[in-house]
């Protein structure tokens, strides 16, 4: 069962990891750990309240990636189109349009994790590029 009342503001990313029951803060250390060793060079934000990692520079929420800790599962959001590129391999798990929810009682998929988040670094990048 949800909380209840207004969501509770964090800080840091830090803040908002050391404030999860500790099943939920073990995994998602584990997810942060995967995902700044896909790109390192990420910076860590809060948005929505919520931690995020913008894969370049000064970048936007659509050029996040982003993560949530829950009673059962935590939700990793690397953007649409990178869900659309890995969906045969994210069939056994509850999904949104942008998202993935990975049960606190499975491994994290380690491997895929790294490579959802280094196709949506490169996708921003390339992105960017074109915009210059």
């Amino acid at each position: 069962m949800a909380k209840k009342g207004p969501m509770p503001t964090y800080k840091t990313v830090d803040d908002y990891i050391a404030h999860q029951p500790e099943r939920t803060r073990k995994v998602l250390i584990q997810l942060r750990k995967l995902i700044k060793k896909a790109a390192p060079d990420a910076t860590e934000v809060l948005n929505y309240k919520v931690p995020a990692f913008t894969l370049v520079p000064g970048g936007k929420r659509d050029q996040q990636i982003m993560m949530a800790g829950y009673a059962k599962f935590v939700g990793f959001y690397p953007f649409p189109t990178t869900m659309a590129a890995f969906s045969d391999e994210l069939q056994d798990y509850k999904q949104g349009k942008g998202s993935v929810q990975f049960p606190l009682d499975k491994p994290l998929p380690e491997d895929l994790i790294i490579r959802m988040v280094r196709y949506r670094q490169t996708e921003v990048q390339n992105n960017q590029d074109r915009t210059k």
